[in-house]
């Protein structure tokens, strides 16, 4: 989980048991368990994920209490652990782009998670199709007209307080709101009510990556044993919840969802990260109208005044015929000014330069400079989702990223500027997974990659509904 997260969450005493040990099952019976686990998800008609901290260490992301765990190390008052890299450039592990695959396949109903690092949203897994219990770190919400806003950075508060930006919808423009829960923020209805129900109607439940401490969430996946469901734990650590489970497996669970798919006989998908920016040209004649000064400035999509976390810098060039100073802009805002004389047309060259994190090292780019007077405003028809689907595909194609399209260009005619945003892969991951058996008989796998409580307490609880209505009673 992001080091920023925990320690912006309020301090409490109880955080439930860390440090617990970890246990390994043998090479045998974890292949048995594996295939066990594929034949029930065969066989499942209404198949419930639910996630935790787990799932994502895999991706560089610190759990919370395993033995290198942030509370297990600050109990014992050690160094907190090292993310391998921002928190904003984490991207999913094999085992959230395999529930993608499950889910596009029909075989998987709806994703629990309790984690806010939004892997999964990033995957692909649809939202209706989603429960984040806690939130998402990258996700603000707008209390008046519910609109919500994926950002490419971490939303710097949590406890669900406003943040620096407002709602863009016209006629809003209300302050938005994180969507991180801290430890007294009630559980929000539109994520607990869809998980309830689906737990309600699973005839299999699989928890993965979580130890599964945290009520009134833990008993979630106890809810289908009502309707004769099952429940399977993928868990390194014992949790409370074992004896209720008909199969535990202690393993990596990348390990044991790879296997899984292997067995079912499906391939688990590339994930491809795709980041947008914005270049925007202003435009304006100088008083003896003899001159026009413009201004350059590369912007985030989410607002002049939000940060590109994945730009480290960008070199702006000019056409060869000119004599215009090269600039390097390495310090955000992006911005840069200039003047030329009226009647001058050229090219402007950009060489985008990836942040720590990327996969791309940098992309090439050019926008035409030419000043025309002109009173009308337009926006240019762009098929978006078409543009994005070819960047995928491109990317896998050729097993590379830095590929970049246009998928929204705008003019304004007061003052005149003309806005193009870029979608630009910075990013890809592949996943292999090839079974082989060791001398020892371990398994070795290759993985590459280019009426609930709506209240967590102080003592690692949350109060249910019925509860907090009778204490205010």
């Amino acid at each position: 989980m992001s080091l920023g997260y925990a320690e912006k969450l309020s301090f409490i005493e109880d955080v439930g048991q860390v440090g617990m040990a970890e246990f390994f099952d043998p090479s045998h019976v974890l292949q048995c368990k594996i295939e066990e686990l594929a034949k029930l998800i065969q066989k499942s008609k209404h198949l419930v994920v639910f996630t935790g901290a787990g799932i994502s260490t895999s991706c560089g992301i610190p759990d919370f209490r395993g033995p290198k765990g942030i509370w297990t190390l600050q109990r014992e008052g050690k160094d907190l652990p090292k993310a391998s890299l921002p928190f904003h450039r984490a991207m999913p592990s094999m085992t959230h782009m395999a529930l993608v695959e499950l889910e596009r396949a029909g075989i998987l109903k709806f994703v629990i998670s309790q984690n806010v690092d939004g892997l999964h949203l990033r995957s692909g897994i649809p939202r209706e199709k989603l429960s984040e219990l806690h939130g998402d770190s990258f996700m603000e919400m707008c209390p008046s007209c519910g609109a919500k806003y994926l950002r490419d950075f971490e939303v710097e508060t949590i406890g669900l307080k406003e943040t620096s930006r407002r709602c863009s919808v016209e006629k809003c423009g209300a302050k938005l709101k994180d969507t991180v829960l801290d430890w007294e923020d009630a559980l929000p209805p539109k994520e607990i009510d869809p998980a309830e129900k689906h737990c309600k109607m699973a005839d299999l439940v699989l928890c993965l990556g979580t130890s599964l401490q945290i009520t009134p969430a833990c008993n979630l996946p106890l809810k289908c044993l009502r309707g004769g469901g099952k429940i399977v734990i993928v868990n390194l650590q014992k949790t409370p919840k074992d004896k209720k489970a008909n199969v535990v497996i202690h393993g990596l669970v990348d390990k044991v969802v790879a296997g899984v798919m292997e067995s079912l006989n499906m391939k688990i998908p590339p994930y491809v990260r795709i980041d947008l920016f914005q270049i925007i040209l202003t435009q304006s004649l100088s008083g003896d109208q003899r001159f026009i000064n413009w201004t350059l400035r590369v912007a985030s999509v989410h607002g002049l005044t939000s940060q590109l976390p994945f730009i480290e810098s960008i070199e702006v060039s000019f056409s060869d015929n000119q004599n215009y100073k090269d600039a390097v802009l390495d310090k955000q805002p992006f911005l840069m000014k200039r003047r030329t004389a009226r009647n001058e047309t050229f090219d402007i060259f950009f060489k985008v330069n990836y942040s720590d994190g990327c996969d791309c090292v940098s992309t090439q780019l050019s926008l035409p400079f030419e000043f025309k007077v002109s009173t009308e405003e337009h926006e240019e028809i762009i098929d978006k989702e078409a543009v994005l689907q070819s960047l995928r595909e491109k990317a896998v194609e050729e097993s590379s990223c830095g590929h970049s399209d246009v998928v929204e260009r705008r003019a304004v005619s007061e003052p005149k500027s003309e806005a193009v945003v870029y979608a630009t892969v910075t990013s890809l991951r592949t996943y292999h997974c090839q079974q082989s058996l060791l001398a020892n008989g371990d398994l070795k796998w290759k993985l590459e990659g280019s009426g609930t409580s709506r209240k967590r307490s102080r003592t690692g609880k949350r109060k249910s509904k019925a509860q907090e209505e009778e204490s205010k009673a």
